[in-house]
C-alpha cells in the first residue's frame, strides 16, 4: 500500500497536545515524529491548522440491520459514523430476529463484513434461557453481552432474579447493562395517567425518573459485586446514581459507567421545543442531572462517553406520545457537540478525547486501536477547529433523514477521518470500498 504522511496537524492524544507528523504505512501508524521527510511517492495529506484525534469508539449503537431496515442499516448508519469521526462501534442485539446466539453473531457480521465503513463488534443479547449461549462466546471475538434489566421488550428482557444471577454469575466476558426498573416505571404511568388525560413527551422524565433508575442500576452493581462480574453500565441519567460508582482510572475498575451525548446536550426544558424527537430511553432528565454527569466526566466516575444511536423514522416519531418509539440518530453529530461542550469548558479536549477514544479501548481491551501510537491501525479524525457546521435535517446521512440537532451550528467541522489508513471520508464524500475491519480483544 502507498505510503502517506499527515503533515503538520495538532495531535490531542494521552492527555497531551502537540504538533506532530504521522506515517501511515500498510494500515497501520509506523511513525510519529515532527518534519517526516517526504519521499517521492508517498501520499501527503496536509492538516495544518486542523486538530488530530483518535477515532472515536462508539460503544454502543442501534444500527437496525437486520429486520429493522426502514429505520437504518449498517452501510447506511456506519457512514454517518464516520462523518462523525467515529471510526469503530458495537452494536446492539435489539434486531429482528434478536441477537441471542452465536450464529446471528455470525450473520451480523458478515454484513458488516460487506457494507460496514467503520470498524465493528456485535454484542450477544441476553434472555432468560440463553445462559449456554452467553457461555460459548469467544471473549477475543465478542465485544460484550447485553442485558436489558427490567426496561426492554419481546426475548431480550430479563428481569428474574435467578436469571440475572446466572447471567452476572457465568458471563465469560463483559456484561453491560440497560438500567430502569419496570414495576417503578409502570406505577409511575399509572398514577401520572390517572392525573391527566393527555400524556405528552414532557411526562417521559416523570415516568421514566430518577427512582426507575437507580433501582436497578444498584441492583446490578450489587449483583456484579456479589460475584465479581464485569461490568458496563450503560446511559447514565440521573445525579442519583452517581453515587454508586467510583472515581478513578478505569484501569483500576471491574464497575464502570458511561454517559451519552443526548444526555449531555439536552434538559428537561427541550421537550417544549422537540417533543418525541428526544424521547429516548433513560429519559433526558433536569438540568441538575445534566450538570452532575458533565462533573462526573471530570471526576472519572463516568468513565466512557457513547451515543445510543438509535433512529426511527420521523413519522414513527410523529406519533402521539405513547405510540412514538424511543431514540434518536446521533452518530454524525455526536464528536462535534462533545467538541461544542469542550468550547464552552464543561471538560477538556484531552478529556473528551479519554473518554471517547482512549477508555473505551482500555475498557474493552480493544486490540492496537484507541490511540495514536506508532504500531496502532491508524483510525483517526481531522477537526477543523474554526469552520462552522450547520446541521439541518437535509444534510444528515441517517437514513431516517432526521436530526434532532436541526438548526444547530457547530463551531467545529468534521474535515476527514480515517479508518485502517483509508481516508473513508474528506469532509464532504464518502471512500466506500470497504477498509472497515471487525473489531477483536485482548482480554486477560
Amino acid at each position: 500500500m502507498q505510503k502517506q504522511i499527515i503533515k503538520n496537524a495538532k495531535v490531542i492524544n494521552e492527555g497531551n497536545i502537540f504538533d506532530a507528523d504521522l506515517s501511515i504505512e500498510n494500515r497501520l501508524i509506523s511513525k510519529i515524529e515532527n518534519n517526516i521527510t517526504v519521499q517521492r511517492g508517498d501520499l501527503v495529506h496536509e492538516a495544518e491548522g486542523l486538530l488530530l484525534l483518535p477515532g472515536m469508539i462508539d460503544d454502543q449503537v442501534h444500527f437496525r440491520e437486520p429486520g429493522l431496515v426502514n429505520k437504518g442499516t449498517i452501510a447506511t448508519e456506519s457512514c454517518a459514523a464516520v462523518a462523525g469521526g467515529i471510526t469503530s462501534y458495537m452494536e446492539m442485539p435489539n434486531v429482528k430476529p434478536s441477537t441471542t446466539t452465536l450464529e446471528a453473531l455470525k450473520a451480523k457480521h458478515d454484513i458488516a463484513k460487506q457494507s460496514s465503513l467503520a470498524n465493528y463488534s456485535f454484542y450477544l443479547g441476553a434472555t432468560p434461557d440463553n445462559i449456554e449461549q452467553i457461555k460459548r462466546i469467544d471473549p477475543s471475538w465478542v465485544c460484550g453481552i447485553k442485558v436489558f434489566m427490567g426496561a426492554s421488550t419481546g426475548d431480550l428482557l430479563v428481569e428474574h432474579p435467578n436469571a440475572l444471577e446466572r447471567i452476572f454469575r457465568d458471563c465469560p466476558t463483559l456484561i453491560v447493562a440497560h438500567c430502569e426498573k419496570g414495576d417503578v416505571i409502570n406505577q409511575n404511568l399509572a398514577r401520572i395517567s390517572h392525573q391527566k388525560t393527555t400524556l405528552t413527551a414532557a411526562d417521559h422524565p416523570l415516568i421514566r425518573d430518577a427512582e426507575a433508575c437507580y433501582q436497578s442500576s444498584s441492583y446490578a452493581v450489587n449483583l456484579a459485586k456479589k460475584f465479581n462480574s464485569d461490568l458496563h453500565v450503560l446511559h447514565l441519567t440521573t445525579e442519583k446514581e452517581m453515587s454508586l460508582f467510583q472515581p478513578g482510572p478505569i484501569e483500576d475498575k471491574n464497575i464502570t459507567a458511561e454517559a451519552c451525548v443526548h444526555h449531555l446536550w439536552f434538559n428537561q426544558t427541550d421537550y417544549d421545543r422537540l417533543g418525541n424527537l428526544i424521547k429516548c430511553n433513560p429519559a433526558i432528565k433536569a438540568e441538575s442531572d445534566r450538570l452532575a454527569l458533565i462533573k462526573s466526566i471530570n471526576e472519572d466516575r463516568i468513565d466512557i462517553i457513547a451515543t445510543d444511536h438509535a433512529p426511527h423514522t420521523f413519522k414513527e416519531k410523529n406519533q402521539e406520545f405513547m405510540a412514538a418509539p424511543a431514540g434518536l440518530p446521533l452518530v454524525q453529530h455526536a464528536l462535534l457537540s462533545l467538541l461544542e461542550l469542550a468550547k464552552g469548558g464543561s471538560f477538556s479536549l484531552t478529556t473528551l478525547v479519554e473518554k471517547v477514544s482512549h477508555s473505551p479501548a482500555k475498557r474493552y481491551h480493544i486490540n492496537k486501536r484507541g490511540f495514536i501510537r506508532e504500531g496502532y491501525f491508524a483510525d483517526f479524525v481531522l477537526v477543523a477547529p474554526n469552520q462552522s457546521t450547520e446541521v439541518r435535517h437535509d444534510n444528515c446521512h441517517y437514513l431516517c433523514g432526521w436530526t434532532p440537532f436541526n438548526g444547530q451550528t457547530f463551531n467545529h467541522s468534521i474535515a476527514a477521518t480515517f479508518v485502517n489508513g483509508t481516508k473513508v471520508f474528506d469532509g464532504n464524500r464518502f471512500n466506500e470500498s470497504s477498509v472497515a475491519l471487525p473489531l477483536s480483544f485482548n482480554r486477560p
